[in-house]
């Protein structure tokens, strides 16, 4: 079984679902010829032509806008915005067309394509470049929203997107893309959306988070003292949510940690935080803490390290949470 990074996996996920359904079709900035900004579509224009694998021009709103009309006529669209912060000019062909197709025609039409969106910090990128706009798009009726840390499950999760009949965003961690591999079967799987992972089972404390910042999770809790027993959950979709997990861990441990790497004020920790207090307060022996990036835009790359939730940070709400 190969050792892919996400970068390959997800390539390869595409590359099995073209193989698979001809409907699929890949369109977005520098996708074709170039491979995509960060090499995830490499070969496959070569592979499947340029009729399946478009380069389109520089125009957000044209790329989902098109997209939508494609997957109204029968397609399965996979349009690829470059980076998040350029997710704002297709903001309303998303929210206000594709989120609201099932709902406007009483379920008789579907808007079945996969928005893959590279995003997080942590890559010394520019301006625009380093958001995690994941709430919005959470709050948004119609709308699946997905994330995954690892090679394994974006390979599972990516196709069960392109094969849902719903609009999905499929959220990619760049500051992970070439930092980690595994093992990933080269044959066809599917993850569910909507289905949290328990990365790590434990006793005293529960963990929940996602994206990149899983990987600096792991790292708070190899540093804890070895007695401390800490469950970490990876949610893997943000929208829909898995509760029960959460709860059901939440329950047991009495104790719970939110990291996120977006700015604190209204991103999804606190309604993680929220739904726990829905859910599980009768257990609860401490306040749910967050770890979140500041309530300020994205600081060049001399501060982004500072700006972004890390080990340390991390470690102390877990010691502040065990300490309550």
């Amino acid at each position: 079984m190969p050792k892919l990074n996400l970068v390959d996996a997800i390539n390869l996920a595409l590359r099995q679902e073209m193989e698979r359904d001809e409907r699929i079709i890949i369109l977005g900035e520098d996708v074709g010829k170039n491979g995509g900004v960060f090499r995830v579509t490499d070969g496959l224009q070569k592979r499947f032509g340029e009729h399946r694998v478009v380069d389109s021009p520089l125009s957000e709103s044209g790329i989902i806008g098109t997209s939508i009309g494609l997957a109204q006529a029968g397609l399965r669209p996979i349009p690829e915005i470059q980076f998040e912060g350029f997710l704002g000019p297709a903001y309303d062909q998303i929210t206000t067309q594709a989120a609201r197709v099932r709902s406007r025609s009483r379920s008789a039409l579907t808007c079945p394509m996969t928005i893959r969106v590279p995003v997080g910090g942590g890559i010394h990128a520019p301006e625009h470049h380093s958001d995690s706009p994941e709430s919005i798009y959470a709050h948004t009726p119609g709308l699946k929203v997905v994330m995954p840390a690892t090679p394994y499950d974006a390979k599972g999760l990516l196709t069960s997107a392109i094969r849902d009949n719903d609009p999905v965003i499929f959220f990619e961690p760049k500051r992970v893309y070439r930092t980690y591999k595994e093992e990933v079967p080269e044959e066809e799987y599917t993850i569910p959306i909507g289905k949290a992972k328990v990365v790590q089972e434990g006793t005293d404390l529960t963990v929940i988070t996602w994206g990149a910042m899983l990987f600096q999770c792991l790292e708070a809790i190899d540093q804890l003292p070895e007695e401390v027993s800490v469950e970490l959950i990876d949610l893997r979709t943000i929208y829909p949510i898995d509760i029960d997990t959460i709860a059901e861990s939440v329950r047991r441990t009495g104790r719970a940690v939110v990291v996120q790497e977006a700015p604190k004020t209204c991103g999804l920790g606190a309604e993680i935080s929220a739904l726990i207090m829905e859910h599980c307060f009768l257990h609860l022996q401490a306040p749910v803490q967050r770890v979140a990036g500041y309530d300020t835009c994205m600081p060049y790359y001399k501060l982004e390290l500072d700006y972004l939730p890390d080990a340390t940070k991390i470690g102390k709400a877990i010691k502040d949470c065990l300490a309550y």
